[in-house]
Parts: C-alpha cells; sequence; structure tokens
C-alpha cells in the first residue's frame, strides 16, 4: 500500500506501544518483517515547550524506516509547533494518536477524548497540514462507549481534512483493552473510506492476521501485544499470507541471539543502567512459555549489568 507518496512493503506493522516499542524493539522488529514502525506517542504540548525527553522519543535510526512520529494533543496551535519540532527527525510521516484511552491523556482531552468530537480532530489535522508536506495518517478507535461507536463518521472526517491512511483499533475507549475487538467496525471503516485503513485489535499469530486481513479488507494489520517477546511473528505472518504455512520459527539460539542483539542496541540508545533494566521485562517475555523460565526470570531481574545478564542468558540457553 501507499501512505501518500511513501510505498510500504508488507502487511503487518508494528504498533507503538508505549515503554515496549522503543528505537531498540522497533530496529528488532523491523529486522523481523514489519511493514513499518512508529515512534512512542508524543505530547504536542510538551514538544511545543522544549521537553528534552520527548525530542530524544522522536529520534529515528535507519534501522527502524519507514517510521512515523506519532503525536498526541487537542490545541490546532500547539499541534502546528510539534509538527514543526517532528519535522527535524525527517520522519517517513507523522501519525496522530486520537484513541489513547489512558486516563491521564483522554481526561485531558486528548486521545481518545477527541473521538466525541470529530470535527476538532479536523481542525488538528488541517492545522498539521499548514505547516508540512509530511505524509499524516490518524490512529482511532470504535468509539468513546458502546452508545457511540462512530469510527465511520471519524474516518470520514479524517480523510476529508487530509490523512492519507487511519488506524483502527476495534474497541472503544471505554473497553480499554478487555472484551474482544470489533472487527466488523473496522471493515466499514474500509468501505465508507478511499484511503489506506489497517486494522488493529488481538492479532496474536499469523493464522489471526490471515483471518482479519480477509474478514475486514483492510490493507494491513498492527500488532501490538502479539509481538512483546514474539518479533518473529513479523516474519511468520509474511510467510504465512505468502505460502500458506510458517516455514521459519525461530529456533533457541535465534531467541538468544535475538535477545543478545536487543540488548546491545538498548545499551547503545540509553546506556547500561537504564538498559538493563528495560531489558528486564523485554526478557520475560522472550522466555515466556521456555523450561523453567520463572526461576530464570527472577535471576534476571536482580542483575544490573550488561555482563551479568550475558552470562545468565549463555547458561539457561545452553541447557
Amino acid at each position: 500500500m501507499n501512505i501518500g507518496n511513501l510505498h510500504i512493503d508488507g502487511f503487518a506493522a508494528l504498533a507503538p506501544m508505549a515503554g515496549v516499542a522503543d528505537r531498540a524493539f522497533r530496529e528488532i522488529c523491523r529486522g523481523y518483517g514489519a511493514a513499518f514502525t512508529e515512534s512512542e506517542m508524543i505530547s504536542a504540548k510538551a514538544l511545543s515547550m522544549g521537553d528534552k525527553k520527548s525530542y530524544e522519543l522522536m529520534h529515528i535510526t535507519n534501522g527502524e524506516r519507514p517510521t512515523g512520529i506519532q503525536l498526541f494533543g487537542n490545541s490546532p496551535e500547539v499541534i502546528e509547533k510539534a509538527v514543526k519540532s517532528a519535522e527535524t527527525e525527517n520522519p517517513d510521516f507523522i501519525d496522530f494518536n486520537f484513541g489513547c484511552p489512558a486516563p491521564k491523556i483522554a481526561g485531558n482531552g486528548s486521545g481518545s477524548a477527541l473521538l466525541k468530537t470529530p470535527d476538532v480532530i479536523g481542525e488538528i489535522l488541517k492545522s498539521a497540514y499548514s505547516v508540512t508536506d509530511k505524509p499524516i495518517t490518524a490512529k482511532i478507535r470504535i468509539g468513546w462507549d458502546n452508545e457511540t461507536k462512530n469510527a465511520v463518521k471519524t474516518a470520514t472526517t479524517i480523510e476529508k481534512n487530509g490523512a492519507v491512511a487511519i488506524t483502527v483499533h476495534g474497541r472503544t475507549r471505554s473497553q480499554y483493552y478487555s472484551g474482544e475487538a470489533d472487527w466488523n467496525i473496522i471493515k466499514q471503516v474500509k468501505e465508507s473510506v478511499s484511503i489506506p485503513v489497517i486494522g488493529n485489535g488481538d492479532v496474536t499469530s499469523r493464522e489471526i492476521a490471515k483471518q482479519r486481513l480477509e474478514q475486514s479488507g483492510v490493507d494491513a494489520i498492527m500488532i501490538g501485544r502479539g509481538a512483546f517477546g514474539n518479533p518473529w511473528i513479523f516474519r511468520e505472518t509474511v510467510q504465512y499470507l505468502q505460502n500458506g504455512i510458517c516455514i521459519q520459527k525461530p529456533t533457541n539460539e535465534e531467541k538468544y541471539e535475538t535477545i543478545l542483539k536487543h540488548l546491545g542496541l538498548e545499551i547503545e540508545e540509553k546506556g547500561e543502567n537504564i538498559a538493563v533494566k528495560e531489558m528486564r521485562k523485554h526478557i520475560s517475555a522472550y522466555t515466556k512459555s521456555m523450561p523453567d523460565s520463572s526461576s530464570f526470570r527472577s535471576k534476571i531481574n536482580t542483575m544490573d549489568t550488561a555482563e551479568e545478564v550475558r552470562k545468565c542468558l549463555k547458561e539457561y540457553f545452553a541447557q
């Protein structure tokens, strides 16, 4: 598919998960076939005020491209300043999150709160386009709650105001991440707009990915929690879509090498002290369901140096 003038190869992208999909993990997933990636969600207001941490979140490496910078906010004027800041990192596109359900985001009138006022979403997109020629995309949920499932109206407003692709998470804000994603409404969105639609929600295997693509007719899917600890899901999905079978499942040796690479990328990005702590959750996810993984994770969670972690990994995978 094309996101504006940007051609995308593949049908499965990595979702921009806060605290998980940092630059290191995005590079890992891109290496295993993720069609594109996005930054962790960044506050437009914080960017406009020169917040250092927000600027650091925007940094892009070539290993994760094609990639977009994802922003959230509710003020068209602030959005303009944030978009200008985002352009300094030369993203392949800029994405706006109108679907985040977190209370600290929606409670301040951003994220999924904007689903209640699609016209404001339109104004935000207009403001963004007034200061950039980068492709602009948007992410939404199917509505605020069961009584206001307005994804089709929101999507048509988004298309009308210039966005060149839209991602739809198949839950309402009130659902958070409970219940099941409604792919029938995602299908309705696809049928109501002419721009590419990316479906999101409960894609945890190559089989489900194929089923959702066929069921909804979307142009691509976005995988979030299904990729945590399992970046190979992108490779497996590509192979399954192409051949109807999964040719290459990860071996324990590949898992080991991937974890070591991931650790190295985290250290490059954040320094050893922070990287080792960040990797605890990733290593737990990578080794979930492996033999004796519970006691192994307990050991990893007490370690503070990369040398200790590498030694522990080597011993565990040699078993």
